[in-house]
Formats: C-alpha cells, sequence, structure tokens
C-alpha cells in the first residue's frame, strides 16, 4: 500500500477512533468477498463532509472517497462525480486545497464526490497491472461500484454528472462514453480528448510515463493499437449522444488569474515559471484538443457547450472559475 495511502487511512482511523469508538481492525478484516466492491468505513468529518473508505473488488484495495453533502440531507439530493487531475488527489494539487469549492457547495442542494487516488491513471482500466502503479480500474470503479453504494448510503435522487480537470478532463468524457446512461452531463476542464493522434498521445506519455514513470504500454497497449482508438473520445463521440457536453479551455497566454497569484509565489520563481510557461504551452495544446472536439460535437449534431477563454494558464484559478461558470447548467441537468 502506497505511503500516502497509509497515511491517509491511519488519520482516518484517529477520526473515527475519536468520535464514533470505530475499531481500526475493520480496515484489516478481508471482505465477506473480495471482489465485491462495498463500504467499508464512514467517517463523518462534519454537518457536510463525510469520507468513504470503499473497497474496490476491481483493483482489491480500499480508496477514500470524500463526499461533500447538502445542508438538507432529508431530502434526496443528486450527484457530481468531482475528480482532481494528475496527481488523483494524492498530492497537494486538489479540488480541497487549490479551491473554495467546499464552500461553494455548502448553500447547493448536491452531493459533490471525489476520490482519493488513481494518480497518473488517466482513471481508466489499465490492459495490464503497471510495477510502479499497480492495479487500475478505475473505469469500472466509478462507474458500476462506486455509483450504487453511493445511492444507497446517502439516498441520493439517482441523476448524476461528472467533471474533471486536467488529465481528468479527458477521462471524464470517456467514463460518460463507458457508461451512457449513467450521467445526464459531462464537464471537461482542460482536457484533452484526443487520445489516438499524435498530439494526444504526447500529452499522455507526459503524464504517464514522464511524471508516474509507469509503462505506458500498460494501460491500453502499444500507442496506436486498438485500446488507444477505443479511449479516444474524440473518435468514440457519437456515443456521447444523450450526455449533454460541457467543455473550456484557454489559449495558454497569461491571464488574470496568473497575474493575481503572481505576488503570493513571488519568491520561487520556478513555481511562477511552471504556472506561466510550462502550463501555458500545456493549455495551448489542451485548446487545440478541444477545438477539435467541438468541431467533432457539431457535425455529429450533439448538443454541446464549449467555454473559450482568450487568455489562461493550466492552473486552479481558471478551474474554479470554470467549475462556478457551468454548475448552473449542470445543476439544471440534474433536476
Amino acid at each position: 500500500m502506497r505511503s500516502w495511502k497509509k497515511r491517509l487511512i491511519v488519520a482516518a482511523c484517529a477520526v473515527a477512533v475519536a468520535t464514533t469508538g470505530w475499531a481500526p481492525a475493520a480496515l484489516a478484516a478481508p471482505a465477506p468477498d473480495p471482489n465485491r466492491a462495498r463500504i467499508d468505513t464512514v467517517i463523518h468529518g462534519s454537518a457536510q463532509q463525510t469520507t468513504l473508505i470503499v473497497w474496490s473488488g476491481a483493483m482489491r484495495k480500499l480508496i477514500p472517497v470524500n463526499v461533500l453533502r447538502p445542508r438538507n440531507t432529508k431530502k434526496p439530493a443528486p450527484t457530481l462525480y468531482l475528480l482532481n487531475g494528475a496527481g488523483g488527489g494524492e498530492d497537494t494539487a486538489t479540488w480541497g486545497a487549490k479551491t473554495q469549492y467546499a464552500k461553494f457547495f455548502s448553500d447547493k442542494h448536491v452531493n459533490v464526490v471525489t476520490p482519493i487516488g488513481g494518480a497518473f491513471s488517466y482513471y481508466t482500466d489499465w490492459q495490464r497491472d503497471d510495477a510502479v502503479l499497480g492495479r487500475n480500474k478505475w473505469q469500472t470503479f466509478l462507474t458500476k461500484e462506486l455509483p450504487p453504494l453511493v445511492d444507497k448510503e446517502f439516498a441520493t435522487t439517482g441523476k448524476n454528472s461528472v467533471a474533471g480537470i486536467s488529465m481528468a478532463g479527458t477521462s471524464v468524457l470517456n467514463l460518460a462514453i463507458a457508461a451512457p446512461r449513467l450521467y445526464k452531463s459531462v464537464a471537461a476542464y482542460s482536457g484533452c480528448a484526443r487520445t489516438s493522434d499524435p498530439l494526444g498521445q504526447t500529452y499522455i506519455r507526459m503524464v504517464v510515463a514522464g511524471r508516474g514513470g509507469a509503462d505506458l504500454d500498460n494501460m491500453w497497449g502499444p500507442v496506436n493499437s486498438a485500446g488507444w482508438r477505443a479511449n479516444d473520445p474524440y473518435l468514440n463521440a457519437a456515443k456521447l449522444r444523450g450526455t449533454k457536453v460541457y467543455m473550456t479551455s484557454g489559449t495558454g497566454l497569461p491571464g488574470w488569474y496568473d497575474r493575481l497569484e503572481a505576488p503570493l509565489i513571488a519568491g520561487d520563481p520556478m513555481t511562477l515559471a511552471n504556472q506561466v510557461v510550462l502550463g501555458g504551452v500545456i493549455e495551448a495544446a489542451v485548446n487545440e484538443c478541444t477545438k477539435q472536439m467541438a468541431q467533432r460535437l457539431r457535425a455529429l449534431k450533439i448538443p454541446h457547450k464549449v467555454l473559450f477563454r482568450p487568455d489562461g494558464t493550466h492552473s486552479w484559478g481558471y478551474w474554479e472559475r470554470d467549475l462556478k461558470t457551468t454548475w448552473p447548467m449542470i445543476a439544471a441537468d440534474l433536476k
């Protein structure tokens, strides 16, 4: 088990023992059926924040899942699955750490579900286990294992949407394609919808092999194989019919949030350089992917809305704004 997960579960155990009397031995106890997903533990951090420790039968491991709850928990609420980026929530680049999303949703009647894990995995089902990243069956977990557990635990309305940033901006499109009746809408913030063309492949290689150190062939097979084409939202866009699609991207040019954040990180020139230079290059590439996907959806006459920003790098200030901008549309889909 990874060190980050050990630390998280140890912390979760401490909270649970202090507040509920739950014994950490429960985490070590094997599931009655190890192939079947189940909620192992429910930890109530506050009135509106809950952590589920979920056993994934597909991945044979425990996965923490953060849930923001509406104020009125007696009335069934819909669910927004909100995914983190390349770090999978295992690092400090998370919705909770980088934005005020909890405050934003505090008066919204919705459950916001965010799993912790899946770094550099593209939240997909890998063909083979990886020496670095282990077993990844995230598509199975997110579309088949987790939703029924969330619906039962919180008595939801059964209506769902899914949104994600960066790496997950690609993943959410593939999740909606794989489970066409699961989500009312899908929102991709700065995600590249191309995976089987040279630009998309270069981007994925940078994320998975460059930062994760994993063997990229373990994910969808060798580059240019059928597995890559099967997981290309652009090629499979017709399967998004019936699901509303929202996409956002910027040009990569420094914008308001880069200027706003610069004084806060002026003492760390490398951080500023990464945001403006590297983040600018990444966002420019993502912008091209988004334009191509928008053209594809128009050709297929699939309803969609794209928010092209006139500037903006690949960074959190823009994603938080994108979430707030698209939320009224997502909320309407969930009614």
